[in-house]
């Protein structure tokens, strides 16, 4: 329909507009004043503290490296200890990756999409706020621990068996384990936001071939969150397991594997530079066409090439691994898909480089084109580098020199910080009152570049002369002092190019509205005239630049002409469209300003922190307000189907209220699915990796197995477990009626399901099997702790729905929330039912 409408030129809505739509929307979208801003559920506001905490991170691991670099300027200085050094490159490293590069880049997701997309907001606004509250607070807790002697001290790597316990006493290494996982799980509450709010609240008409570059880059960027860091989560889980229950999962002597954390890190680790690189190439995808004004030169073959560098991320792990001793055969597998990576990121290079060949004009020179001219430059030398190491020859003689450290900060920094300076002064006049100084902004860049040449160049050569990574200092015999002078020279330079860019923040970069109207003449949405709503009506879209293409869209949709230009629930809302060609599907209703985020990221953040210190009892009470506040701000989200259906325009009336596939929480629920998925596939990969490692710790005969009727009785259990919450969704009644089925069916469905994962527990400790016996013994216990913890969470919900059941707030029509705990219910079966055929089965298979 909404083809047909473009196609005969009428505009959805008519002009004059009622009176008074403006102010409601105004009012509606209001951000609180005064302190109470903590308070708001507004990507543009959450994004924009978000993007500010990540760089006040970057700023504070930029003067560690400077206190490192200070300390290896000369030979012999004794200006930090060694103790201290290994605290604070731990920490800077930490921090640069966990604090600064992902969190950095999942604020411009939920800040620059919805106005990319011309959405109202993403679909979980509240999600995304809690996200960036535990991230602050728990980053701003982890950050500290190096001022009082507390930080961990075994590389952001943190290898075994150097991080056991009996080689890392004290708590040290604890907060980085448990304070890194939970960082993780706040980046995987945002990945859900982007990937739902992208294939979901895109504008009617932009089809997928139509979606912005940066769009597909935090497609496929939060894709990669999704799969690559349960690995890394799973791996904090087994070691932090290891250091307080003693159970073995890197203990050679008792059949674990130190590889295995490598295995499992680097997993995530290797993917982890394309999750920071591939959306900082979104970014410089969308600055040069505009600074060309010229469209992109070959959009689908850069949407490819995202997939694929996607895709074969995963594959390279291992070529960190190359000097470990793996089989000859694995290495020649990895270092060829090592080198095959450079491909498509190759064709992103050739195709910027084309559309500034291409432009119509002279390329423009401002700052956001200078930085990403020196992105190009440098992002292309650490490439090269790159394809060297990947040779295993020349691998196994850079191996843990200071070469690695010139290479990884030449594809990091080039790859993604020079990409996101070049963000600052391009978005700026979208957010703020005016442009950043061009003037402060090219002192930025040069001061940078130089800096950045200077400090990392020399590193290659003294990584070729021997010297190692790591160290806290070295002696004037080595012959390495005047390069490290020199380096630490250029280390200074980059810190004054930073100190420009703040001092321009401070001079000129005010929020508000009234800026200079699109000042770069770029051609993609997020340049329309916004306000506290962002758009005042959504448009219709039809091609890539549509601010190019379409002329007098900004004054239509700034009068209201196009879709939605009112409140017609009176409540926040935007469109939801079909995936593929984003047709109007139905009206989202969303959240608005509240407590229920911000208390459940403290009390979240509170219950980790305390557990690292080994604080139980009040741990468990900050979880369990956590979760108080979890449940209570999930209450209101179901907000029914009262208020609709509701007219958009072009004779377009949507539903308020959907359920199904088609629902945005059917959605965030198969996406979790993946997650929990993901890690258990983790799971799996280990338990067959130390069986090859270590066979003799498996069992040697079936009588020291379970008799086979525990797993039965348990797989008995979880079957009849899905089947009692399948039947209560059918015994859901029509509006206003509440049948006791319901409740008796969820309740007794939700004890069975627990009761199967004890009996799986049970028969185990009953045979005899102690966790802490062997690694065999613990991945067989920690089956059961992966799959307890759904279980854990279907109780939770399974009483969240029956309490709604009594309130009236469950049924046949509104029963989105039933739904998503089936959806939970079905795959905890699923994993378990896997869990049972893996220990009982497998064991039984080789005997």
């Amino acid at each position: 329909m909404a083809d047909s409408i473009q196609e005969r030129g009428v505009l959805p809505n008519s002009l004059p507009r009622p009176a008074g739509e403006k102010e409601q929307l105004l009012r509606i979208w209001s951000t609180p004043p005064g302190w109470r801003w903590i308070t708001a559920v507004n990507n543009t506001v959450v994004g924009l503290l978000y993007l500010g905490a990540a760089f006040a991170f970057f700023v504070l691991a930029g003067l560690l490296a400077l206190v490192m670099r200070t300390q290896l300027a000369v030979p012999d200085n004794d200006l930090v200890g060694q103790d201290l050094y290994n605290q604070i490159f731990t920490v800077h490293g930490t921090t640069m990756m966990f604090l600064f590069a992902v969190p950095a880049m999942e604020a411009l997701g939920v800040l620059l999409l919805p106005q990319m997309l011309a959405a109202r907001d993403l679909p979980f606004p509240r999600l995304s706020a809690f996200a960036v509250w535990a991230y602050i607070i728990g980053g701003g807790v982890f950050f500290s621990t190096v001022f009082y002697g507390l930080a961990p001290k075994g590389g952001w790597f943190m290898y075994p068996p150097l991080t056991l316990t009996e080689y890392s006493p004290g708590d040290n290494a604890d907060f980085w384990l448990l304070g890194i996982g939970f960082i993780e799980i706040s980046a995987i509450a945002g990945a859900i936001e982007i990937i739902v709010g992208i294939l979901r609240t895109r504008p009617p008409g932009m089809s997928l071939d139509k979606l912005p570059v940066f769009g597909w880059s935090m497609l496929v960027f939060a894709g990669m969150i999704v799969l690559a860091f349960p690995a890394v989560i799973l791996a904090t889980m087994f070691l932090e397991i290891e250091r307080s229950f003693g159970w073995p999962f890197f203990t050679a002597a008792q059949g674990g594997d130190p590889l295995l954390w490598q295995h499992l890190f680097w997993f995530f680790g290797h993917p982890e530079v394309y999750i920071i690189f591939l959306p900082a190439a979104g970014l410089v995808s969308m600055i040069v066409p505009t600074m060309a004004q010229t469209p992109l030169v070959g959009y689908r073959l850069i949407v490819v090439a995202l997939i694929a560098a996607g895709f074969f991320s995963f594959g390279l792990w291992v070529h960190h691994m190359f000097a470990t001793g793996i089989p000859a055969l694995s290495m020649a597998f990895f270092s060829a898909a090592s080198m095959a990576v450079a491909v498509p990121s190759g064709i992103q290079v050739f195709s910027w480089i084309a559309t500034i060949a291409s432009a119509k004009e002279r390329f423009r020179l401002t700052t956001p084109s200078l930085f990403v001219l020196g992105m190009l430059f440098i992002f292309t030398v650490g490439g090269l580098t790159g394809v060297m190491v990947a040779m295993v020859p020349f691998d196994w003689q850079a191996h843990d020199t200071y070469f690695i450290v010139a290479h990884l900060h030449y594809v990091l920094i080039g790859g993604m910080v020079f990409p996101l300076f070049a963000t600052f002064y391009y978005w700026a006049p979208m957010i703020g009152t005016r442009r950043l100084s061009e003037r402060l902004g090219k002192w930025c860049f040069w001061l940078f570049f130089i800096g950045f040449n200077v400090s990392f160049m020399p590193m290659h050569v003294s990584g070729l002369l021997g010297m190692p990574r790591r160290v806290w200092t070295y002696s004037e015999a080595s012959g390495w002092g005047a390069l490290n002078l020199v380096s630490t020279l250029g280390a200074y330079l980059i810190g004054a190019g930073v100190l420009v860019f703040i001092i321009d923040l401070i001079r000129n970069f005010r929020v508000g509205e009234n800026g200079e109207p699109n000042p770069w003449q770029a051609g993609t949405l997020e340049w329309l005239p916004t306000d506290l709503y962002s758009t005042r009506s959504i448009p219709h879209v039809t091609s890539r630049e549509p601010l190019w293409m379409q002329p007098g869209l900004a004054e239509e949709v700034d009068a209201g002409r196009h879709y939605l230009p009112n409140a017609p629930t009176g409540a926040r809302e935007t469109i939801v469209t079909s995936v593929i060609d984003a047709r109007p599907q139905y009206v989202i209703q969303m959240p608005g300003n509240g407590w229920g985020h911000l208390l459940a990221a403290v009390f979240t953040a509170a219950c980790f922190l305390l557990l690292t210190i080994k604080v139980v009892v009040p741990a468990l009470i900050c979880g369990v307000l956590a979760i108080a506040c979890c449940l209570a701000w999930v209450w209101e989200l179901d907000k029914g189907p009262g208020k609709g259906p509701v007219p958009i325009g072009a004779g377009i009336t949507l539903p308020v209220y959907v359920t199904g596939p088609t629902g945005h929480g059917w959605w965030a629920m198969v996406i979790l699915m993946g997650v929990a998925g993901s890690l258990y596939l983790a799971y799996l990969f280990s338990y067959f990796y130390l069986w090859t490692v270590s066979p003799r710790v498996w069992p040697a005969s079936a009588q020291s197995l379970p008799d086979l009727e525990w797993p039965a009785l348990s797989a008995s259990l979880f079957i009849a477990g899905a089947a009692l919450f399948a039947l209560a969704q059918k015994t859901l009644a029509a509006p206003g009626r509440k049948p006791f089925w319901t409740p008796l069916l969820i309740g007794s469905g939700a004890l069975s399901t627990a009761f199967a994962v004890g009996v799986a527990i049970v028969c185990h400790w009953q045979a005899g099997l102690r966790p802490s016996a062997s690694s065999y013994a613990a991945l067989v216990y920690m089956d059961g702790v992966l799959t307890g913890q759904l279980v854990f969470a279907v109780l939770i919900m399974s009483l969240f729905v029956i309490a709604r059941h009594f309130t009236g707030k469950l049924d046949r029509v509104r029963s989105a929330t039933l739904e998503n705990t089936n959806l939970l219910v079905y795959y905890a079966a699923a994993q378990g039912l896997i869990g049972l055929l893996l220990v009982h089965g497998f064991p039984r298979w080789l005997l």
